[in-house]
């Protein structure tokens, strides 16, 4: 896999191709790295079960200002790294024979993703968006109706770790920020497996490790420093700022995250960083 190859998308140039994972984590490690993110909400321990309405809570009091979070959390680079992905998913202009091309994005309840999907593929794809929040999908919907793209999209408030939808139904599975929040961070991997087709693809975005020297340290002391004050002063609330930031931190770096993709049954799984792993894009395919 090639390093640092760029090209003239401002997106790209700020991304660097990342190797596999060398060695596989134990059996024992991963599960209990799994229990970690179970049971931790930012840097606070709490109990089964408790935090996905934590988490839900966030949500609600962050839904109206979510560009301006992850404004804050990426320096603007979010919308870069958006436009990547689905540049990399590359929606077809054209239906397959006899059907719709379908995606699923989870966790993307205000649409960012899935608009982005319906608009590469020339307004011939059909996005559903699906959110554990009502609040962040009133905001997807609101948003698809002034665009008209409403047509194309639908909207469903459901779990990611039980996905209401039967097997192999979808030809791309998209998550952008919304794994990492997710108490079950395995079984909804293994959803995305269940529902998409053979030769389906999994792409996900997410705040990862910065491995780039001086730069991890001026974004950690951004990030745990100033985002919270600056969230308290835009939103009048730093504390759902505090946690976005804490669950960064707690989410497993680049080459496990491949590690869990795999164990989830995907194939030819690798990633990217991006802006020096700030972000990373992870792929895998159905096979």
């Amino acid at each position: 896999m090639n390093q640092n190859e760029t090209t003239s998308n401002d997106a790209s140039r700020a991304t660097q191709q990342a190797p596999r994972a060398r060695s596989v984590d134990s059996d024992v490690a991963r599960a209990a790295r799994a229990e970690d993110m179970r049971n931790s909400f930012g840097f606070r321990k709490v109990g089964d079960g408790e935090k996905q309405a934590l988490v839900d809570d966030v949500f609600h009091k962050v839904a109206r200002r979510y560009d301006v979070m992850n404004d804050l959390m990426s320096g603007g680079m979010h919308r870069l790294w958006k436009d990547a992905m689905v540049a990399r998913l590359a929606p077809p202009r054209k239906n397959p024979a006899g059907r719709q091309w379908r995606s699923l994005d989870v966790a993307g309840g205000t649409g960012d993703i899935a608009m982005r999907i319906v608009e590469a593929s020339g307004r011939t794809a059909h996005v559903t968006v699906l959110d554990i929040n009502g609040s962040m999908l009133a905001v997807g919907a609101e948003r698809a109706e002034k665009r008209g793209l409403s047509p194309w999209l639908d909207f469903v408030e459901a779990n990611a770790e039980e996905l209401p939808f039967g097997d192999g139904e979808f030809d791309a599975y998209t998550i952008a920020f919304g794994i990492r929040n997710v108490p079950q961070i395995d079984k909804a991997l293994g959803e995305a497996f269940r529902v998409l087709r053979h030769g389906g693809r999994l792409l996900c975005l997410e705040f990862s490790e910065v491995d780039v020297p001086v730069l991890d340290r001026i974004y950690d002391q951004w990030s745990m420093n100033a985002i919270p004050r600056i969230g308290q002063a835009v939103a009048g609330d730093g504390e759902p700022y505090r946690y976005l930031v804490e669950s960064v931190r707690k989410f497993p770096n680049q080459q496990r995250f491949a590690a869990m993709i795999r164990d989830a049954g995907f194939s030819r799984v690798d990633f990217t960083n991006m802006t020096g792993g700030v972000a990373a894009l992870h792929s895998g395919w159905k096979l």
